[in-house]
């Protein structure tokens, strides 16, 4: 199996475990506030349901995927409809987010090592789009669950979160206007079944320590990194994380601080 249907396999997998946790939830829970201020469990899903449509067209009709782009830019008042499946009721949603998934899951593994597809922004390899979605199911899935309080048991999928949130540290300075400092940052990593993920030159001055379930809430703004058991080594590793973002968009930053350090 290739590292691209391993990352297939892997955002399948990632689906399923918060379709097992929204899939129990009451209407009134479908409505419950998430993290994401204005948006509730519903609109969580009801993202991920329009973007894995939209990932679909991409693949498979790239001219039909820009004419879309170009809806979305002149919807304006109406995107948030649009995007998070507002005014569907949570059973219909969860029915078109499974239909999406299983369409996705279809066209990914026809999907070979030098596919590119277009997307919002510059098109972007295979591996880097599948990853990309797997990142964006697993956020919007810890939203999901923050709100209703719901046990969301981590894995090694995470990896691929880890490995596009180190490669996303220029990108986390560039979306901001500012140069790159230089210096080079070593993470490592302890992934949950064990393991040692390791990313950057050994000997760097700057590091980052610690699990990489906190990395990845880092990196994907899902927590500040004073929330977490992450330890940094020198002044770049914390500068950093305090400005990561490991998705596409403006600039946005990650949530204030709610306490103490994690034990």
């Amino acid at each position: 199996m290739t590292d691209l249907h391993q990352i297939a396999r892997d955002l399948v997998t990632e689906q399923a475990v918060l379709d097992r946790i929204v899939a129990g939830l009451s209407d009134e829970q479908w409505a419950t506030p998430t993290p994401s201020a204005g948006w509730t469990v519903s609109d969580q899903i009801g993202h991920l349901t329009y973007f894995d449509g939209t990932a679909v067209l991409a693949m498979t009709a790239p001219d039909a995927f820009r004419a879309s782009v170009e809806q979305l830019i002149r919807a304006d008042t109406e995107r948030d409809r649009l995007t998070l499946g507002r005014g569907v009721a949570p059973s219909e949603l969860l029915a078109r987010w499974r239909a999406n998934r299983d369409r996705l899951a279809e066209v990914a593994s026809a999907l070979s090592e030098d596919t590119r597809v277009v997307w919002y922004g510059p098109s972007m390899s295979a591996k880097s789009f599948l990853t990309a979605r797997l990142m964006e199911v697993w956020a919007h899935g810890q939203d999901v669950v923050d709100a209703v309080g719901a046990d969301r048991p981590s894995s090694d999928t995470l990896r691929h979160i880890a490995q596009l949130g180190f490669m996303t540290r220029g990108w986390s300075y560039r979306n901001r206007g500012l140069d790159i400092p230089e210096g080079d940052v070593r993470v490592e990593l302890a992934s949950p079944s064990g393991e040692r993920w390791t990313y950057g030159p050994l000997g760097a001055e700057h590091v980052v320590e610690g699990p990489a379930l906190d990395f990845c809430l880092v990196v994907t703004q899902r927590r500040h990194l004073d929330d977490t058991r992450l330890r940094t080594t020198g002044d770049l590793a914390r500068d950093w994380l305090l400005r990561a973002q490991a998705f596409a968009g403006p600039p946005t930053d990650p949530p204030a601080p709610r306490g103490a350090r994690r034990p």
